[in-house]
């Protein structure tokens, strides 16, 4: 990856394009079956500008508790896009809502001074609920559901790549019926920085001007695009992180820990002493972060057979006493 960045093709992304930049869109929109895409800094960028071009101020959007959109871009999609949040529970499962829930919540159109709801903001994987995938057919009823209330659709697809590997299916797949489209090029593909927000050319258009305006602009962008060309050859190799979860979420809970079942590379712990358990594994020498009242693992290509293995050692049972 270093490699491609230092040999990468450049021009001036602000001003008269960047080759490697525009390779990297036109692979990127081909992967997500959308007309165009556009290269942002941050996943979190890329949702803002979405959720600004689809809201006028004082129009509500829907998104399922607990999604990024929600509760960890600082508040920015009322702050900065202006859209009044309407969380929805999670009535079909960890991460997922029904659509009759976004039927019921959607309403229908009320007086002038009545709230609009106007926009559906999907999360595949819902990062919070464990990396809970979102199935295809899943999907594809919540979209439908979506344009007879007269719902845009936005997906954070943040972790796309991880429910497309962990399905079998396309990425493609996974995006039917949305406007538009975020996905990340770091979640598990190594790059070191970078996402791309996908939809429409006429979205593209003015997302490219929200970037600008959000100070994403880069001028020699190819060295990062360049990143993000070797990440997605990586994108099958997430099936190696899934494992690897999946084995520390077993060894975990031979060891008496209470965890999730994890679909894809995230393994949530749920201890019954939050911040006593977290100086347990700092005194450990594991790194791991709290979500929720939980403790999060995230499984990644940093982290191999035998790290997993170190890490359940160190841990231990969930009775044992260990001396920092």
């Amino acid at each position: 990856m270093r490699a491609a960045m230092a040999a990468a093709e450049v021009g001036d992304d602000v001003l008269d394009g960047d080759p490697t930049m525009r390779t990297l869109q036109d692979r990127v929109a081909g992967l997500l079956a959308t007309e165009d895409a556009l290269w942002v800094p941050s996943g979190s960028m890329g949702n803002l500008i979405a959720l600004t071009i689809h809201l006028r101020r004082g129009d509500a959007f829907l998104a399922p508790a607990g999604a990024h959109v929600l509760d960890n871009e600082l508040g920015t999609a009322a702050w900065l896009a202006g859209g009044m949040p309407r969380p929805l529970m999670h009535d079909a499962g960890p991460g997922k809502i029904s659509p009759g829930a976004v039927r019921r919540a959607a309403g229908t159109p009320g007086p002038y001074y009545a709230l609009r709801t106007t926009l559906l903001c999907l999360e595949n994987t819902h990062m919070a609920a464990g990396g809970v995938v979102i199935q295809a057919d899943e999907h594809a009823e919540l979209a439908a559901v979506a344009r007879p209330a007269r719902l845009k659709v936005h997906l954070d697809g943040a972790r796309l790549w991880h429910a497309s590997v962990a399905l079998g299916l396309p990425p493609a797949a996974l995006t039917v019926g949305v406007d538009t489209v975020q996905v990340c090029l770091s979640k598990g593909l190594g790059a070191p920085v970078g996402s791309l927000v996908a939809g429409s050319a006429e979205f593209i258009v003015e997302a490219r001007r929200l970037r600008k305006m959000l100070g994403g602009g880069v001028r020699q962008g190819g060295v990062l695009a360049a990143a993000g060309l070797v990440a997605l050859d990586n994108i099958q190799r997430l099936a190696e992180d899934h494992d690897k979860a999946a084995t520390l979420a077993a060894g975990l809970a031979e060891l008496g820990w209470r965890v999730n079942q994890p679909q894809t590379n995230i393994v949530l712990l749920a201890p019954a002493d939050l911040s006593g358990t977290l100086r347990r594994l700092e005194q450990a020498g594991v790194r791991a972060g709290p979500m929720d009242g939980q403790v999060r693992f995230v499984t990644h290509s940093g982290v191999s057979d035998a790290d997993i293995a170190a890490v359940l050692d160190r841990i231990g049972a969930v009775d044992e006493v260990r001396e920092p």
